[in-house]
């Protein structure tokens, strides 16, 4: 089993590889923050990642065994809303029948997909020490899809499927073995309806909306059977579970200083459980909100539960 730990890029120290070590995770996920400045996180990653000291921390995970992904709501760095005043066309239809570049893109623009497929290759390059495998998510908001006459039929999950599709078939022309995730969360945590993935597409299931103080086997069985439908639609090959157990920036509400972490150990080893028996064999938490100012308000966070 593939265990992953995601931090916020500024909270990744040694001590915490260490600690990933110790719990016997296999692979460091780094995740710039999401939300409505998610291009700017990433941004601010990439900068960090030109950098000799954060590139010895990454180079320190990797003599421990550890590999290295990133996971990314790399849509807005993807296709800058500065575009929007030379190509309207490239961006969303709103309900009310404006284009705006608020969120994601008309995936109906094949400029547009053009673009984004460019810049995520160039994206890929800029990832030091990253697996071929690669998480360029949508935008992070529930509601973001394009409502022109072209797209208005299409579900959000058809409408990311698109953009990956287009993603995944440019990336693998430098790497044949990329993979691309497709994040199941908010309107698109259900299958999509008449877009098939392309090869090295594989599902994230991200159940954000989820009741955090019950074990997943509580969900109601509408959301089971949608889990189910999600692993027939992509298939269980690299078919990925990304969960909230240790994620504190969802627990403090985005909100710093963090509160204190208490993560309820056997929901953890249930859901681990749960998801082992329907075929996921790649289980990852975020972990974000667990930096030195956590540790000096409270000390070790207990993340023993992943081990299991």
């Amino acid at each position: 089993m593939q265990k992953a730990l995601l931090i916020h890029p500024h909270e990744l120290s040694k001590r915490w590889i260490d600690k990933m070590v110790s719990l016997k995770v296999t692979t460091l996920g780094l995740h710039p923050v999401g939300g409505p400045d998610a291009d700017k996180s990433l941004l601010d990653l990439i900068e960090r990642l030109k950098t000799p000291e954060f590139r010895a921390l990454l180079d320190y995970a990797k003599e421990k065994g550890l590999k290295i992904i990133y996971e990314l709501h790399a849509l807005s760095y993807l296709l800058p809303r500065s575009e929007f005043e030379r190509h309207p066309e490239w961006f969303r239809m709103d309900a009310d029948g404006n284009r705006t570049p608020d969120m994601n893109l008309c995936v109906d623009s094949k400029e547009a997909l053009d673009y984004i497929a460019a810049r995520a290759v160039e994206l890929a390059d800029a990832l030091y020490l990253s697996e071929p495998e690669y998480y360029f998510w949508l935008d992070d908001a529930k509601d973001a899809i394009c409502h022109c006459d072209k797209c208005k039929d299409l579900s959000a999950s058809d409408q990311q499927l698109i953009v990956l599709n287009r993603m995944v078939k440019e990336l693998r022309i430098k790497r044949p073995e990329a993979r691309l995730s497709y994040l199941a969360y908010f309107a698109s945590i259900t299958p999509p309806e008449t877009v098939k993935p392309e090869n090295g597409i594989f599902v994230e299931y991200a159940p954000y909306e989820r009741d955090f103080t019950k074990p997943v086997t509580a969900m109601p069985q509408a959301d089971r059977d949608n889990l189910s439908a999600l692993l027939s639609y992509f298939g269980k090959e690299n078919a990925r579970v990304l969960e909230y157990w240790f994620d504190n920036s969802l627990f403090s509400h985005y909100t710093k200083p963090p509160q204190s972490l208490y993560p309820i150990a056997e929901n953890v080893k249930a859901d681990i459980a749960y998801y082992l028996s329907l075929g996921f064999a790649d289980i990852a938490t975020f972990a974000c909100y667990l930096g030195d100012d956590y540790i000096e308000l409270y000390g070790e966070p207990d993340l023993t539960s992943i081990m299991d």
